[in-house]
């Protein structure tokens, strides 16, 4: 797999600056940004897919993703070993490809959790989605992300939830010390803008 190959080895580095007209809101050290929108026209370092386990595109921002990316993404995703029969990516771990026709230089997915009332460790599992999608981030040297609601579309996360989980650990991430320079939480119905931005607004400097 040589794209497999060139990840192991390559880092972002000397990035540009985050785009004046994408981020807008310097929430905290990192530039914080709440959009409505199309995650696949971003161009960003990286976006975030909210996959399923299988790792070979669906409904919804999956979906999008791999129509705008081509079909070498999804030839991509094959080449990624399951762990266990018919997953590649369990819930709340991450797996990183290429972007190929995206303007994203890297697609990250991630396994959101269904909401199943909230009995089944579903909050510590969409934790772990963006707590690893951040750490990602930082061992390749991405500086530039955006991010969907992951989880919160036909697998029913509460949005408030969702919310207050994503911008605890973008909050988390940046006093750990993340180079992480700028991020976009990506909504896709006006709804959820809302709930996101109210989130976004808690941030302590």
């Amino acid at each position: 797999m040589e794209w497999e190959e060139a990840l192991r080895s390559q880092k972002l580095t000397a990035p540009g600056p985050a785009p004046r007209d994408v981020f807008k809101k310097d929430a905290t050290a990192v530039l914080v940004d709440v959009k409505l929108g199309d995650i696949t026209k971003l161009a960003v370092d990286a976006i975030v897919n909210a996959a399923n386990e299988r790792l070979l595109g669906g409904g919804g921002v999956d979906g999008a993703i791999h129509r705008a990316a081509g079909p070498r993404l999804l030839a991509a995703c094959r080449e990624i070993p399951e762990v266990r029969p018919h997953v590649r990516c369990p819930t709340g771990e991450v797996r990183i490809t290429p972007g190929f026709h995206l303007p994203a230089q890297f697609v990250i997915h991630t396994v959101g959790p269904i909401w199943r009332g909230g009995h089944e460790r579903e909050r510590e599992l969409l934790t772990n989605c963006y707590r690893n999608v951040l750490e990602l981030c930082s061992e390749r040297g991405i500086r530039t992300l955006a991010i969907p609601a992951i989880s919160c579309g036909v697998y029913a996360f509460p949005l408030r939830d969702a919310a207050s989980i994503a911008v605890g650990e973008i909050a988390r991430a940046r006093d750990a010390g993340s180079q992480i320079e700028a991020i976009m939480l990506v909504a896709f119905e006006e709804e959820l803008l809302a709930v996101l931005e109210e989130a976004v607004g808690t941030l302590a400097p």
